[in-house]
């Protein structure tokens, strides 16, 4: 018996609610077997490749390449059984039946399947066990290659009106929404009339071309003509249209999802919800670099990788979290109190081709400078070839920002939310500077931190800033915490 089961994109973990497609991994038509990867997708946090949880005859596909998919929307569709079936051994001597199989199945987690996706296995019905003739096989239905599972109809409010709307999508609804466009009047391009992103961005192009044509068209003339000034009025309110709706249809539009769009809702919480404060300080990073070449020169040309700046500038901010825990906190919003976290799980900002990401050192607290660049090491490169998880990227309870390596001084960091502060860091660069009661040149640094102001004052941020200055200046002030 030939079983067509349907694959929904599954909860990816994290909080994540849509997925867009970046590769499909199979076509209509090819024979996947049970945890076999079959599509590539992005979500806010990273790229991942999802198994199917079933193994059989892809029947069909659902959304095409650079469209965006909701958790629980339709994926594919797969004939289960329909390789048993036409593997038959002409040899059988009885009527087969497929039924589930219990010692066999998917491995892999997918939230909504679990791990018993069942295997098709052939059992053999012996009409001389039963004690009655055999009835007629009853020949299963035609499983149609290209044919898609017909997608049910959403049910929800457009435009004040209730009714049915042949659109899965939260994001298709919201953008007609923001359009004003009437999903019923649309006629969708996708399986079964399904109403995609590509046919609402259709239709808001058709409007703001009607509203250009409409804002063109030539002023009729004044009927009354002791009213010069109305027409003058008309005039302008016509000019102001067309240079309107021409500025709406040339301009371009970025949507706003995956890495960016996540980057964009976090700050937006981060500047709603926290009340953030900022304090900053010019530090002689001099005695610092000099550390940090003494170092490397100690572990020779083959003695493992070198140390960073930015893994020492780590290893300081775990040694000043001790000092002062309560910047490493978080607020619950809902029972107002303020949660001290038992470990420093540190984030730090780095830029790559998708987008600002922050990957996260776990247990810093308990590593040393050259440990905690090497981890740093490996989760950049994870970063800049896209492979880093949700879990790498979640979790964190302090960042680190070195925005220095763009050529600027200074900045004003945003808390990473739910974090309650952020250290940022500019570039390293000979200034003048007074040193010794005399004027040279030393390698200044300014670091900027800003808190949340409902887990500590003033003098809390101050001192953990001066702390971390004292460091950078004298290296050996963090020997006597290690």
């Amino acid at each position: 018996m030939v079983q067509v089961l349907e694959f929904k994109l599954p909860d990816l973990g994290e909080g994540l609610t849509e997925a867009e497609i970046v590769r499909w991994l199979v076509e209509v038509g090819d024979v996947v077997a049970i945890d076999q990867p079959v599509v590539e997708v992005e979500t806010a946090k990273a790229m991942v490749e999802v198994p199917c949880p079933y193994g059989g005859v892809v029947t069909a596909r659902f959304g095409e390449e650079g469209s965006e998919l909701p958790v629980g929307a339709p994926l594919l569709t797969v004939a289960v059984g329909a390789t048993e079936a036409s593997s038959a051994s002409p040899e059988d001597d009885g009527p087969a039946a497929v039924e589930p199989s219990g010692d066999s199945g998917s491995g892999n987690v997918l939230v909504g399947y679990g791990t018993g996706a069942p295997a098709a296995r052939r059992r053999r019905i012996r009409p001389e066990r039963v004690g009655a003739p055999a009835a007629p096989t009853p020949t299963p239905a035609p499983v149609s290659v290209a044919e898609p599972v017909a997608v049910p109809a959403a049910i929800g409010e457009v435009n004040g009106r209730q009714g049915p709307v042949a659109v899965v999508s939260p994001l298709v609804r919201r953008l007609a929404r923001q359009h004003e466009i009437d999903l019923r009047r649309l006629t969708g391009s996708g399986p079964d009339g399904l109403i995609l992103r590509a046919d609402v961005d259709s239709a808001i192009r058709r409007v703001a071309d009607e509203a250009t044509e409409t804002a063109a068209r030539p002023a009729a003339e004044p009927v009354v003509a002791e009213a010069p000034t109305a027409a003058v009025a008309s005039t302008a309110v016509a000019s102001t249209a067309v240079a309107s709706a021409a500025a709406s249809a040339t301009a371009e539009r970025i949507p706003l999802r995956g890495v960016r769009g996540a980057v964009a809702d976090k700050l937006t919480r981060s500047r709603s919800e926290i009340p953030d404060a900022t304090c900053w300080v010019d530090a002689d990073a001099t005695e610092l670099m000099a550390a940090r070449a003494a170092m490397n020169a100690a572990s020779g040309p083959s003695g493992g990788p070198k140390v960073s700046v930015l893994a020492l500038l780590a290893r300081i901010c775990a040694a000043a979290l001790a000092r002062y825990p309560e910047l490493n906190s978080t607020v619950d919003t809902a029972a107002r109190e303020i949660v001290r976290l038992p470990g420093v799980h540190l984030g730090f900002a780095a830029q790559t081709e998708r987008g600002l990401v922050v990957p996260v050192v776990r247990d810093a607290h308990t590593r040393n400078a050259e440990s905690i660049g090497a981890e740093i090491a490996r989760l950049t490169e994870l970063a800049r070839t896209g492979k880093l998880s949700p879990a790498q990227l979640t979790g964190g309870t302090f960042t680190l920002n070195n925005y220095g390596v763009f050529g600027v001084d200074g900045s004003t960091p945003i808390i990473n939310h739910p974090e309650a502060a952020m250290l940022g860091v500019g570039r390293i660069m000979p200034k003048p500077w007074v040193h010794n009661g005399e004027l040279a040149v030393r390698q200044v640094v300014q670091l900027s931190l800003t808190f949340d102001h409902r887990v500590c004052d003033g003098g809390t941020a101050g001192g953990f800033l001066r702390y971390v200055a004292d460091c950078v200046e004298q290296p050996a002030v963090l020997l006597r915490t290690l």
